[in-house]
């Protein structure tokens, strides 16, 4: 899943594609380098970031959005928590919608009760703003699982077939380096749940925390945890780096998928 942020101050690429041409320009190059789902935010998600408007959310990614799938074939996701711009997007072609805040807004789960596509579910301690605030858990596995079970359960009630669901564990909302380390240590046991798992890693704080490395630097750490993520049972990896990653996915899955040497008597 390659990322597309439409706004001014995402903690990685902010303003870099808020115009519609550069924003479709990236768009063909991820698709070029391999990405198989792109995925459109226009609201940052990132500590401390402050709320955008309904109206200024849609300005930023309906228009994208039309564009994109006017020129290219490929399925894209966006990334809101608003119902108001969940029904748009459908409306204006979204292949996927990707709530960080599993759908917990009022009308949320309604406004996707009727469209069949999938939605991802991540898991949030909090609010972007306030989310890093000394965040703490019981147990981060057992904690976040529960949740996770919990949105599930609460969606299939409200009319979302499980068959359309994903879950996130959400790395770096609302958890210390610490809990993002078992996390992804212990990535396998969201496979109990039976629903793909989706991973946003890359360029992430925690990676320049371990590797000492800027925003920009860190290419290196967000391939080798998008390659461990899945090595730990995760189906859709979001990056921004995409040939990259798709480089070293491709080794993985060649390694793994290798016959063993026949031996001769």
């Amino acid at each position: 899943m390659g990322i597309l942020n439409v706004t001014p101050d995402s903690f990685s690429d902010g303003g870099r594609f808020a115009d519609i041409d550069d924003a479709l320009r990236q768009a063909e190059r991820m698709v070029l380098e391999g990405a198989d789902i792109l995925d459109i935010g226009g609201e940052s998600t990132r500590p401390g970031a402050r709320a955008v408007s309904l109206d200024e959310e849609m300005d930023r990614v309906l228009p994208v959005l039309e564009r994109i799938r006017g020129a290219l074939d490929i399925p894209v996701s966006v990334d809101t928590s608003k119902p108001e711009l969940m029904r748009e997007a459908i409306s204006a072609g979204a292949g996927m919608i990707n709530d960080v805040a599993a759908l917990s807004a009022p009308g949320a789960i309604a406004a996707l009760a009727g469209a069949d596509l999938p939605v991802c579910l991540m898991h949030m301690r909090g609010e972007p703003r306030t989310m890093q605030t000394a965040p703490q858990y019981a147990d981060v596995l057992v904690d976040i699982m529960g949740y996770l079970e919990g949105r599930v359960a609460e969606c299939e009630r409200g009319g979302i077939e499980r068959r359309r669901l994903v879950i996130d564990p959400g790395f770096g909302f609302g958890k210390t380096l610490q809990h993002n380390l078992v996390l992804l240590r212990d990535l396998e046991a969201f496979c109990r749940l039976g629903l793909p798992i989706l991973v946003g890693l890359s360029r992430k704080s925690m990676l320049g925390t371990v590797t000492g490395r800027g925003v920009d630097q860190r290419l290196a750490a967000s391939v080798a945890a998008a390659v461990m993520a899945v090595e730990r049972g995760a189906r859709i990896v979001r990056v921004h780096d995409v040939a990259e990653t798709v480089d070293a996915l491709k080794m993985w899955q060649a390694v793994k998928d290798a016959d063993a040497p026949q031996t001769t008597g």
